[in-house]
Formats: C-alpha cells, sequence, structure tokens
C-alpha cells in the first residue's frame, strides 16, 4: 500500500527518529508483538517491532557483521553456534559464512517475524534457510537453553530486542546462569546491550549479571546509523579473559580460514581489535 505518511520510533519518550513510508508491506499483530514492514525512502525496507526500529536494509550489514564475525572469530574454532532471536535471518546468514561451522541452532519466538521477514527483507538472509547446517526452531529461547544439555555451544548470539515486552526475559540471571552451563569450556555469549548515551543502565545492569556467571566481561562497540544516539554496545561474555585480545594478525588468518575475507562491509581485523576500545562513558559501565 502506497502511502505519504511518517513512521515515528516510540523508544523513548523525548527524543526519536522517524522516517517517510514510501510504501506498507506488511502489519501484523502477532502473539507475541506488533509487527510492521514498510519500504522508507532513505534505508530501503525496515522493520518495527512494537513501533521500536529493529533493522533497515541499509546499514543492517554493520550490526549484524559486528554481532556474528566478532565472537566467532575471537573464538576462533566455533564449530556449533546458538542464535537466539533475530527473526530476520541476517545473522544465521552471516554465521553460515564461516566454513567451521557445522550447526547453527536459530530459536526465534515469534514464527511471524520469519515468515514476514522470508517475504519482505528476503535479502537480508539471503539462502541461510536452506543451509543444511540450519536448525530453525520456532520456540522459546529461554526453555531452549533451559533443556539443553552441559557444554553444547561454543558461541552464543543473542539478537533481542531491547529489555521491554517479549525481550525482557532475555536479559534475566536465570538466562546466563543456562548460556554459561551450555557452553564449552572456552565459550562465550555475545548480546546487544543498547546505545550506552540513551540506555547506559542497560549496559550496566547487564553486565552485573553476566558478571555472575563468567569471568571475563566486556563489551565492544558497532556505529550503526539506525540506533540513534551513538555507538552500539555489544556484551561479550566468556570463559577464557583472552578472547578480547587476540592480536590483528591472528584474527586476519582466522578470517581467511573461515572465508569471510572479502565478504564484509564494516568488519574488518582492525575494526574487530578497536572495537574492545572503550571510550570513558561507555567502559564506565563496566565491572571494575
Amino acid at each position: 500500500m502506497a502511502t505519504d505518511s511518517w513512521i515515528n520510533e516510540s523508544l523513548y519518550p523525548d527524543w526519536g527518529q522517524r522516517f517517510l513510508v514510501k510504501r506498507e508491506l506488511a502489519r501484523v499483530q502477532s502473539d507475541f508483538q506488533d509487527i510492521v514492514i514498510f519500504e522508507s525512502t532513505s534505508h530501503g525496507r525496515v522493520m518495527v517491532l512494537d513501533g521500536v526500529i529493529q533493522i533497515t536494509e541499509r546499514d543492517e550489514f554493520v550490526y549484524q557483521e559486528m554481532l556474528t564475525h566478532v565472537p566467532l572469530l575471537a573464538h576462533g574454532n566455533a564449530t556449533n553456534v546458538l542464535i537466539i532471536g533475530a527473526g530476520d535471518g541476517g545473522v544465521l546468514r552471516r554465521v553460515l559464512q564461516h566454513r567451521g561451522v557445522k550447526r547453527a541452532v536459530m530459536v526465534e519466538i515469534d514464527g511471524e517475524v520469519i515468515r514476514l521477514c522470508k517475504e519482505h527483507l528476503a535479502d537480508i538472509s539471503g539462502d541461510a534457510w536452506n543451509d543444511p547446517r540450519a536448525d530453525v526452531i520456532v520456540g522459546d529461547g529461554i526453555d531452549y537453553v533451559k533443556r539443553a544439555p552441559d557444554s553444547t555451544f561454543d558461541v552464543i548470539i543473542v539478537d533481542s530486542t531491547d529489555p521491554i515486552g517479549v525481550g525482557e526475559v532475555l536479559f534475566t540471571d536465570e538466562f546466563y546462569q543456562n548460556c554459561a552451563r551450555i557452553l564449552t569450556p572456552r565459550g562465550l555469549v555475545v548480546n546487544q546491550c543498547g546505545v550506552p548515551f540513551m540506555q547506559a543502565d542497560e549496559l550496566r545492569e547487564t553486565s552485573l549479571r553476566r558478571g555472575q556467571f563468567f569471568p571475563f566481561v566486556s563489551a565492544y562497540v558497532a556505529a550503526v546509523p539506525t540506533y540513534v544516539g551513538g555507538f552500539m554496545t555489544l556484551g561479550f561474555s566468556a570463559k577464557d579473559a583472552g578472547l578480547t585480545t587476540v592480536p590483528v594478525e591472528t584474527i586476519r588468518d582466522r578470517a581467511h580460514d573461515a572465508g569471510i575475507l572479502g565478504l564484509t562491509r564494516y568488519w574488518t581485523p582492525e575494526i574487530h581489535a578497536g572495537a574492545f576500545n572503550l571510550p570513558p562513558y561507555i567502559a564506565e559501565n563496566l565491572p571494575k
């Protein structure tokens, strides 16, 4: 449906952004959330969940590459990967770009998100849904990690909404405790922790929670234009404290072996290493 209306993001009560809607593609109230997908004049196709911008075609590569390539290459030998959320398929696509990955389990609670993204945002996922290494489950990520056997995964990637609504349960003590349990001895988990200029409490509180179950807790940054307010932070919780200080050349060698060099538009070995060097206003929200 063609329109000339604007859609206003509702994440913050007193500040935000808006998009000119060229054409509305879908508007669905699922069992979990309100889903809108529209074509914008500036950012290509855009998905909005409960009034909050989640992803745009124009800059999704920044978030997806950093959420995926950083943990997999920091680990260096990840063969089993668990993805929580990420119903657009972009994280799954990037995980499967790594030759060494044997199995990628993706658990998305809202099947409508997957269905609508397959229909309207197919370029984001590419052919990931058909990869034989992919195991896509429509279900509750909390329940999945609770039931998964010990030491099952090398890397867990949590691509959730903010800790409100359907995404709130992915920021609890129980969830992080189970993540630590089902990770292998060198395992790690990454999760989005908001824009600290506007959401410092999110990074601070989740870091304290993760610190109860992981010996090493840090964060790294990515500049995603759509996530207004400056750097987006991605929480990094590991059983091995050395995973954030892998030399650039080692990261480059790992990326070459994984087969991702030349496939990225934001991530590079240098960006990877530099992303952990946090400005003081962000670093002050991490455990001392």
